[in-house]
């Protein structure tokens, strides 16, 4: 036999692609090529694939060797396909009867030595051959954790090529995945820990249970920093679709801790003030990967001294926080990953930053507009909570963990909230206030009775709030309803959303 197919699965993106490994062996020079749009990695896996057949003690054919990776016109990208393409190749020599491997994709990198070793990406790739059908995969053995919590696939593991030449020829049994327990809780930060700031706290809750994006203005010291990183403490876990969105995003970025469990903690990324655009959205050559952005999706991005960041890197991050999704255009093809992320923004009110705030500060007035606008209008136009703290008092700092709440106490009333707000919204398919589009709140049977709104609309008519802004708040308001738990927001909700949003009155 000179033609032989073996299964594997290409990454795009987060989404995966079956793809057919074929091998066609015929008469003439020695030589390899390789068809079907592939990366350098995979025109380098010839090399690698034959020291791998040699030094696992397997016969090279001497033949004009064809490879093709169909479907052709789909992007490779990486070295997954390396342990499909030597057993396809052994396969076309009449060195091995693929029946055993019918219908079941074969994942992995070689080393020289005929070692397979871990590869990125590799839980979306097994969840997308269980979407085309394919109920059974073989894993490298350090992916094997990874890729069992795919639930409708049995998946079997290789350490070596040897391995599954003798489970081909001889059926020796493969390497089962071990069972994944519990992931650690682990003790994260807890708000308990942060001194005084209860517009901080309120801010921060609200905005957990509406899933609105926060912007934190106040002098060093005053808990900015604090507040931001115990967010995560106070969202609910994530369920089981949202927790494989995280972890195939992570998987992509090789960023998965050992075990192989499912992330269920909301992620938290805070990239450094001096991240490129790339980093943030995403991006790479060959194979755009996920930035920042996305492998904060379902948790949050935060961006510590905001003004820092050069304004091209903020800019772009507008149109993944209006559509929850980031595109990555390539000349070999785009990339999609989403982004449906929380931002917290923190930045001093000045560049001296007095810890003392305003009365010792040395910028002049200019120099403070200057600093604060980096931050673009329609950048903070999309933030829905925009606070100012001051700064802590000596009594709030010395009895800071006397009467505070601790983040188990706030995440109940925060999951409470999303719960009403998800029955709320289940008949347009939504489940945070922070993503119901503004015309359905501007409508009955949810538009709110005029008295309640009359001084957001005097804002909104004199020009100083924008139709955006409109929308923002009264999406506020009812969070601010629901953490109360009332069926619907009245004047005082609204008053404390344009509180929240504007910063007035506090």
């Amino acid at each position: 036999m000179s033609y032989a197919k073996v299964l594997c699965v290409g990454l795009v993106g987060v989404t995966g692609h079956l793809v057919e490994v074929e091998a066609d062996l015929a008469a003439g020079l020695p030589a390899v090529v390789i068809s079907g749009l592939p990366d350098t990695a995979l025109h380098e896996a010839r090399d690698r694939v034959r020291a791998a057949v040699v030094n696992s003690g397997q016969r090279w054919p001497n033949r004009r060797i064809t490879l093709n990776l169909l479907p052709a016109d789909l992007p490779k990208f990486g070295s997954a396909f390396d342990l499909a393409i030597a057993v396809a190749l052994l396969g076309g020599s009449g060195e091995l009867p693929l029946l055993p491997l019918e219908r079941v994709a074969v994942l992995g990198e070689l080393g020289l030595d005929g070692t397979v070793r871990p590869v990125r990406g590799v839980l979306p790739m097994v969840a997308a051959a269980a979407r085309a059908g394919v109920e059974r995969v073989i894993v490298p053995a350090d992916n094997a954790a990874e890729a069992a919590v795919v639930p409708g696939v049995r998946v079997r593991a290789v350490d070596t090529l040897h391995r599954l030449v003798s489970f081909v020829r001889d059926g020796t049994p493969l390497i089962e995945p071990e069972a994944g327990g519990p992931a650690p809780a682990g003790d994260g930060p807890d708000l308990a820990e942060v001194a005084g700031q209860g517009l901080g706290r309120r801010a921060l809750e609200v905005a957990a249970a509406g899933g609105h994006h926060l912007a934190l203005l106040g002098p060093p010291g005053a808990g900015k920093t604090m507040l931001a990183e115990r967010l995560p403490s106070i969202l609910p876990e994530l369920d089981d679709e949202a927790a494989l969105e995280v972890t195939a995003l992570h998987s992509i970025a090789g960023l998965l801790p050992p075990g192989g469990r499912l992330l269920r903690r909301p992620p938290f990324q805070a990239p450094h003030h001096t991240a490129t655009v790339p980093s943030l959205v995403g991006g790479g050559s060959g194979l755009a990967r996920p930035g920042a952005i996305s492998l904060a999706h379902r948790g949050v991005l935060f961006l510590d001294e905001a003004p820092e960041f050069s304004r091209g890197a903020l800019e772009a991050l507008r149109q993944p926080l209006e559509n929850g999704r980031v595109r990555l255009a390539r000349s070999r093809g785009g990339a999609e990953y989403p982004a449906r992320t929380q931002l917290v923004l923190a930045a001093n009110p000045c560049p001296c930053a007095k810890p003392a705030g305003d009365a010792y500060c040395e910028c002049p007035p200019q120099a403070r507009r200057r600093y604060l606008s980096r931050l673009s209008g329609p950048l903070l136009d999309r933030i829905d909570v925009q606070v100012k703290l001051p700064p802590v008092r000596a009594a709030e700092l010395m009895e800071a963990t006397v009467d505070s709440e601790s983040s188990a106490t706030v995440a109940r009333r925060v999951a409470a909230a999303r719960e009403a707000a998800a029955a709320r919204w289940a008949v347009l398919g939504r489940r945070l206030n922070a993503e119901i589009p503004g015309p359905y709140l501007r409508r009955p049977p949810w538009r709110l009775p005029g008295p309640d709104t009359a001084e957001l609309r005097a804002r909104l008519d004199s020009g100083s709030l924008s139709a955006r802004g409109f929308d923002r708040i009264i999406r506020l308001a009812w969070t601010i309803a629901d953490l109360d738990g009332r069926d619907r927001p009245d004047r005082e909700d609204v008053r404390e959303a344009i509180q929240l949003r504007t910063g007035d009155g506090t």
